[in-house]
């Protein structure tokens, strides 16, 4: 069973970091101080954790920003990959943004390749030209 709850404690926050490190840090070679920003300590920032019978697979957050909600560092780990986790993130997520930010411009996030059909599936559509952030192919996407 897949669960995904909003990051409420350190331990949580911890096991996020843990996920995004191994998957953008050490898989896709994203230098660590582009992983980690001033974002992820804001009081506006929320994270969230899906676990996998109980273990950690995966992390997500979203912000605020001048241009709306940006949701960012959506990670599932190698293992838990193709079996729903992103998609449980990106709904609970939206759901929370929903809930919390009613009034955004708009909703957007900055999606690797291999990532779009996930985005496209959950209400996203590609926007502009592709560019490159750390090395990483990439589109914006903004939802519906």
């Amino acid at each position: 069973m897949t669960t995904v709850e909003k990051v409420t404690d350190l331990r949580d926050l911890d096991a996020a970091f843990t996920i995004r490190e191994k998957v953008f840090v050490g898989e896709q070679n994203v230098p660590a101080e582009a992983e980690y920003d001033a974002h992820d300590r804001a009081a506006t920032t929320r994270h969230y954790l899906a676990r996998v019978e109980g273990q950690p697979a995966g992390a997500a957050r979203w912000r605020p920003t001048d241009h709306g909600v940006k949701l960012e560092r959506f990670a599932v780990l190698p293992e838990f990959r193709n079996h729903g986790v992103g998609e449980a993130l990106v709904h609970r997520v939206l759901a929370d943004v929903r809930a919390e930010a009613p009034e955004a411009a708009q909703v957007y996030l900055h999606a690797q390749l291999r990532a779009i059909p996930l985005y496209e599936r959950t209400g996203f559509s590609k926007q502009g030209l592709m560019f490159e952030e750390c090395d990483i192919q990439h589109y914006k996407m903004v939802l519906g």
